[in-house]
């Protein structure tokens, strides 16, 4: 006890006891959208399984952050705590050289392979209502380009009834594509996943109970293109030989803001398999 309080004896420093409250303030934000960010992704609220990871990991890294450059303002921690600041700045480097990486994997998968598929999967991306939102509207818009040149394919549109709408986001595609002239027997609806995740292993399972030997056909995934790289690893690691069909999103600051998103969402499944 007697050591805590020598530790806290200088707060009479005027430039600790500031930092000290914008790190608490900073720590009960940080702990408050974490804590938000987690129970959307206990209920199951689509892509919270990403933000939540995020929110944590961002979270600790400022919080780090601010102790130690609190704890450099003392005067018999000020050397620890700089040697601790290198460190932290060492390893902020190799994040931000990884989150590099991680975006040239992502524009590697934004040029998909010129290759024939014998069945493509729609990933689901939002609507407005009974309306597909912007970037799924793109989505569906590349599936009836690729599909003028293999009319005969299936396709199989993905994604559950999210909060505040009474559709599913697979009838929403279903009626999108059929307005526009597919055969309807051709569209398979998938309406129970909530992320990529879920949109491809049921995917799986309505394209094997269509009769389809998983092991022996190649199939299109259906994405926009900062999307792609995870959406064909995702569809590997449940068992298809998959290729990228990209969807171009519209607007630069929403391809780029999406980009951005991205890296983080890709790094969160390739360290935890979300």
């Amino acid at each position: 006890m007697s050591e805590i309080l020598k530790i806290y004896q200088p707060l009479t420093n005027t430039k600790m006891k500031q930092r000290l409250k914008i790190t608490i303030a900073v720590a009960l934000v940080g702990v408050f959208i974490t804590v938000l960010a987690f129970v959307a992704m206990r209920l199951r609220i689509p892509n919270a399984h990403i933000a939540f990871p995020s929110a944590l990991g961002l979270t600790f890294l400022t919080i780090l952050f601010l102790a130690i450059r609190t704890l450099s303002t003392h005067e018999k921690y000020a050397r620890p705590a700089k040697i601790l600041l290198r460190c932290y700045y060492i390893c902020m480097a190799i994040g931000l050289a990884g989150f590099f990486v991680m975006q040239g994997l992502i524009f590697s998968g934004a040029r998909p392979a010129e290759t024939e598929v014998d069945a493509i999967i729609v990933l689901g991306a939002g609507i407005r209502g009974d309306m597909p939102s912007v970037i799924l509207a793109s989505r569906l818009d590349a599936t009836l380009e690729y599909h003028q040149t293999r009319g005969d394919i299936p396709i199989v549109v993905t994604g559950g009834i999210g909060r505040g709408v009474t559709l599913s986001e697979a009838e929403v595609m279903f009626r999108y594509l059929a307005a526009r002239g597919i055969d309807e027997r051709l569209i398979l609806k998938e309406s129970e996943s909530t992320n990529t995740l879920e949109n491809i292993a049921n995917a799986r399972v309505i394209l094997e109970q269509q009769g389809f030997e998983i092991d022996y056909i190649t199939v299109g995934i259906v994405s926009n293109e900062f999307h792609l790289y995870r959406a064909v690893l995702i569809a590997e690691s449940a068992g298809f030989n998959a290729v990228g069909i990209a969807a171009q999103t519209p607007g630069r600051a929403m391809r780029a803001v999406n980009f951005f998103r991205e890296g983080f969402a890709l790094a969160a499944h390739l360290l935890f398999r979300m």
